[in-house]
């Protein structure tokens, strides 16, 4: 088994920035980002606007991801949103590790919990923490990518998400983004010397 890295933050916390810029970022003695390989997720929602299947999500329509989830291919799946299901393939950990990778993951908060508990010691959970609730709020609301009802629903189920960042290995308080990159890349660092 190799190694994983698991992102989790309530939806607008910056956890996929700050994913990209870790893996953008230039190789040092202690840590080279070419050994990490984004986890792709699977998806039953539709692509928004720019996003490609097999890059962003493996995108799959409701009754294929209800089947495949009866044929046990997920390391974890749940219903984010009515109708709406994300999950890990374990074929999508297989292929990352047998290219000799460290497999990372950007999922929700229930997501995370569940690859750790599943991975044990050779996860880092990571919990990405927003400045505050305000903050968060701008950010979904800048996005615009969101309908109102839609940031209303994000708002709510973060609330009961931000009370799980104890559950996780260490949590990252995502105020200035180059400083939060740098504090997770050196507890990435120290998990990955183990």
């Amino acid at each position: 088994m190799g190694k994983a890295i698991l992102f989790s933050a309530p939806s607008g916390c910056g956890k996929t920035t700050i994913i990209k810029e870790l893996m953008a970022g230039a190789p040092t003695e202690r840590f080279n980002p070419a050994d990490l390989a984004f986890s792709i997720s699977a998806t039953s929602r539709a692509p928004r606007v720019g996003e490609v299947d097999g890059k962003d999500y493996y995108y799959l329509s409701a009754d294929e991801f209800k089947a495949r989830v009866a044929a046990g291919d997920f390391l974890e799946w749940e219903e984010v949103y009515e109708g709406t299901c994300y999950g890990t393939l374990k074929s999508e950990v297989e292929r990352l590790w047998a290219e000799g990778r460290v497999a990372v993951f950007d999922v929700d908060v229930n997501g995370g919990r569940n690859i750790k508990r599943y991975f044990g010691a050779d996860a880092l959970s990571i919990f990405v923490m927003p400045p505050s609730v305000e903050v968060l709020e701008q950010r979904l609301r800048s996005r615009g990518t969101d309908s109102e009802e839609s940031i209303s629903k994000r708002l709510a189920r973060s609330a009961k998400e931000l009370e799980e960042a104890p559950l996780f290995d260490v949590t990252i308080v995502n105020d200035d983004l180059q400083r939060a990159v740098q504090e997770t890349r050196r507890v990435i660092e120290s998990f990955l010397e183990v």
